[in-house]
């Protein structure tokens, strides 16, 4: 069994300089030996940064999946280009791990789980949030059973002034959406992943576009240009399960809200509750008293022999590498990744029409 793996970046903006470069090279298990960026300047500081020595630059994905030599492609550009991209090097006979959301729409999100299946390579979404030292935490507790039936939950993605101004964020042909398909679809999946219910039956939402015309808005990276935000500044979704249990999704980029929070998640089950307002608390009733717990998540906490923790990011990279060298199934599954977009596609569909959206099919 190889050790090492051969690993390509297709989109060198933002995401990969941030995330994906950064963790990737703190992996033994990772070799960065090509990079592609339609501007390939951007592809050529990466491959100067991060690269192995004689690491190649593209600005052409096709070009870089047809000279071969490739185990795992990430698939970091606009939202727009998931799908076509992952369906092809999938084909080129590498695993992918594509950034999130899946894809910009669910059929494109469907290709892609067709492609992986058909191919046998493995695949997975960068949802980083499943990472996180609270969210494994709060998983082992919800596999235990310690919340019980979990029936209501609160996936909550809320920034009071934090409009992504760089990019291709505010442009709704290249993204699909503004907050609910950026940060929203962090939230849903945190809260899907931890009840681990993926069978809604219906969804309504509503879309708002309020704030994105305002001019000179405070903002934490400067005003943003009126004429170029085309996607909505705010998105909500009522999410009813097959079992009768009901999520409540909140995102939004600009909201009047004191109080906000981002990739969180609020669950009430029949046997306690969990919310991560300030870092991890569990509360429920215990000897006819309530009581409320916050979770110690430094004690015994997961570092290297460096001394240095390990980040959700770099525990992303690790476990990916280690899911494709091993042969196991990812902590992100494509289907579950498809759930996700599903939803996101119904909340989207249901503000445009004004009604719910049935996933049995009617619209009753």
């Amino acid at each position: 069994m190889a050790k090492t793996l051969k690993i390509a970046i297709i989109g060198c903006g933002g995401i990969a300089n941030n995330k994906h470069l950064p963790s990737l090279s703190k992996q033994k298990a990772a070799e960065l030996v090509a990079f592609c960026d339609i501007i390939e300047e951007r592809a050529q500081e990466a491959a100067e940064k991060y690269g192995v020595e004689g690491a190649k630059v593209y600005s052409d994905y096709k070009k870089l999946l047809a000279d071969g030599g490739i185990d795992v492609v990430h698939v970091c550009t606009p939202n727009d280009s998931h799908s076509v991209i992952t369906v092809a090097a999938l084909e080129a006979d590498c695993h992918v791990l594509c950034e999130k959301p899946m894809a910009k729409t669910a059929a494109q999100a469907r290709e892609m789980l067709e492609a992986a299946k058909r191919t046998g390579k493995k695949l997975s979404i960068a949802y980083q949030n499943r990472f996180r030292d609270d969210s494994q935490y709060l998983k082992q507790m919800c596999q235990n059973g310690d919340l019980g039936d979990i029936y209501y939950a609160r996936a909550i993605a809320l920034r009071r002034r934090a409009v992504p101004t760089w990019g291709v964020f505010l442009d709704e042909e290249k993204q699909g959406g503004g907050p609910l398909i950026d940060i929203g679809t962090h939230a849903l999946d945190l809260t899907l992943w931890l009840m681990d219910n993926y069978k809604p039956r219906s969804v309504t939402g509503s879309v708002f576009h309020k704030l994105g015309k305002r001019e000179n808005a405070a903002n934490a990276w400067g005003p943003w240009d009126t004429e170029q935000f085309k996607v909505e500044d705010s998105a909500f979704g009522f999410i009813t399960m097959e079992n009768g249990a009901t999520i409540s999704l909140e995102s939004s980029w600009a909201l009047n809200v004191a109080e906000f929070g981002e990739a969180k998640t609020l669950l009430c089950g029949t046997e306690a509750g969990a919310d991560m307002k300030d870092g991890l608390r569990i509360n429920g009733e215990r000897y006819s008293r309530l009581y409320e717990t916050n979770i110690d998540l430094a004690a015994g906490g997961v570092a290297f022999y460096s001394g240095e923790a390990e980040t959700d990011a770099d525990r992303e990279a690790r476990l990916w590498l280690e899911a494709v060298l091993e042969d196991k199934e990812p902590l992100v599954k494509p289907e579950q990744a498809l759930v996700v977009t599903e939803i996101l596609e119904a909340i989207y569909e249901s503000a445009r029409t004004g009604r719910t959206v049935y996933f049995d099919g009617s619209n009753n």
